[in-house]
């Protein structure tokens, strides 16, 4: 008779636990996070999308452009604010020590105060008065003093996501957007023009420190430079900024130099549709970045529940903003038919339809580069940004120089369809379905797009009609989702509650 020596597989039991349990508490987190997240800053959008509405109203085309031209500087100097430090230790697998927090706070406050000296020296210059005037100057001084407070909130704000406690990281956000756009609005209601914007910007810098701190306190801040330190997290942080600095060379130089080239209400156009199309963006892809990079980050070693962390991401994106982007698409033109004060913007109306259908792609591409970086694939992402901006740097002046200012957006739209790549890469490491997750959303979305086309003429009688066919649309939507797809929208749902 053969006799089998015990095996004690106590320990063994344990870790598959302790895994199972690690598991529970990634997804409760996040899914919890996700939800509160979504709903706090679908405030902030509304918000957001009510104040676009008003100030349309009272700012002109220069006005925009001249926020936008400056917002374009900053954009540029935000890339050597942090040189993608933060994502490595939000992305770092063993909790960051005292000595790590301080050497990334520590080469930030320097480099905020770096970007305020540069920006002192530009308006030396006279360059920047030149083309934005004297209120233009003061945006820019206000938007370099939000950068040393800002690196204040910084190792809170790695702390919390860490924890993967998104509904705490969302409250300062709403504080800051309130205070902002509340401000913003009742200056320019009283006729302070564009330089409202600057003391919106400051009063939303202190404010957004102070409620970050007051929700989780750094009580071991310090200076500390340690250069082992900083070359271990730089391993990651470099790659991760570089990437970050050609989606600015794309992104931010790119539209600066269309700032310099085109008059003030060409480029104010531009400003204007592409801030509006973004709305959707921010409401839904914006809230699930900030949640998906640390869980990724956490789940990179479990294939299997990545796989179903992205795809779920991919169906509830998608349905979320695929209706918002086509009702925005179709009823732009009757809104600016129908409320006198918008007509100043009926040039721009080609260009905002062109950047909404461009942001239906980067709905599915961002979520998907980001998984790329969750997973330390950095090399992937570098190689599409590079695609991304040597496109726009090519396409978009043709287009320019052959159609005008409305180039910039079919631009935009024709290099979105590259995002099909990002599809490609992530596969090679998760094998994902994208078109079982976006068809649910696709068909609502054609059916409502039908609808409001085919009652354009009853849209433009009048503001209440106009409100009948947003809200018609948005029924036949749901109605639609629920004929086609009611069984796939339960079965996910469910996964996502069940613990």
């Amino acid at each position: 008779m053969i006799q089998h020596t015990p095996v004690d597989t106590t320990d063994e039991v344990e870790e598959l636990l302790t895994d199972a349990e690690e598991i529970a508490n990634i997804k409760h987190r996040s899914v919890m996070g996700a939800l509160s997240y979504f709903l706090r800053t679908a405030v902030l959008q509304i918000i957001g999308l009510v104040s676009a509405l008003i100030l349309s109203a009272f700012f002109s085309p220069e006005d925009f452009g001249i926020y936008g031209f400056v917002i374009q500087i900053i954009g540029l100097l935000i890339f050597f604010s942090d040189i993608g430090l933060a994502a490595a230790l939000v992305q770092k697998k063993d909790e960051p020590n005292k000595s790590e927090y301080r050497v990334v706070f520590t080469l930030q406050w320097l480099l905020s105060w770096l970007i305020v000296g540069i920006i002192i020296l530009l308006l030396l210059t006279g360059w920047v008065q030149a083309k934005v005037g004297g209120a233009g100057a003061w945006l820019l001084v206000s938007l370099a003093i939000s950068f040393p407070l800002a690196t204040l909130k910084t190792i809170s704000s790695i702390k919390l996501e860490r924890k993967l406690l998104f509904n705490k990281l969302v409250i300062p956000q709403i504080f800051e957007q309130i205070v902002f756009y509340g401000l913003l609005v009742y200056l320019a209601w009283h006729g302070f023009g564009v330089i409202s914007y600057a003391y919106a910007i400051v009063a939303r810098s202190i404010v957004g420190v102070i409620i970050m701190w007051s929700i989780e306190p750094w009580r071991e801040i310090g200076l500390r430079w340690n250069t082992k330190v900083l070359k271990s997290l730089l391993s990651y942080g470099v790659k991760f900024q570089l990437n970050d600095f050609l989606a600015r060379i794309k992104d931010q130089l790119f539209f600066l130099g269309l700032g310099i080239f085109l008059p003030l209400d060409q480029f104010g156009y531009i400003q204007w549709a592409k801030s509006w199309s973004q709305y959707p963006y921010n409401l839904t892809v914006q809230n699930v970045l900030a949640i998906t990079f640390p869980t990724y980050s956490r789940l990179q070693s479990r294939t299997d529940l990545l796989k179903k962390a992205i795809e779920k991401s991919l169906f509830f994106i998608s349905l979320a903003i695929f209706p918002i982007l086509t009702a925005m698409s179709v009823f732009i033109w009757p809104l600016i038919q129908v409320v006198e004060r918008y007509k100043q913007w009926e040039p721009a109306v080609v260009s905002f339809i062109l950047f909404a259908l461009s942001i239906g792609w980067a709905a599915l591409s961002t979520p998907l580069v980001n998984t790329l970086n969750a997973i330390g694939q950095i090399n992937k992402t570098l190689k599409l940004m590079s695609l991304w901006t040597m496109l726009t740097w090519i396409i978009t002046p043709l287009l320019l120089w052959k159609v005008g200012f409305n180039g910039v957006a079919w631009s935009a739209l024709i290099i979105s369809f590259t995002s099909v790549l990002s599809i490609r890469m992530v596969k090679k490491y998760v094998p994902i379905e994208v078109f079982p997750q976006v068809k649910l959303a696709l068909i609502g979305s054609v059916i409502m797009a039908t609808l409001g086309l085919l009652g354009m003429q009853i849209w433009t009688q009048g503001l209440r009609m106009l409100v009948i066919g947003i809200i018609s649309s948005g029924l036949i939507y749901l109605l639609s989702i629920a004929l086609f797809g009611w069984r796939q929208l339960n079965k996910e749902v469910h996964s996502l509650l069940r613990k």
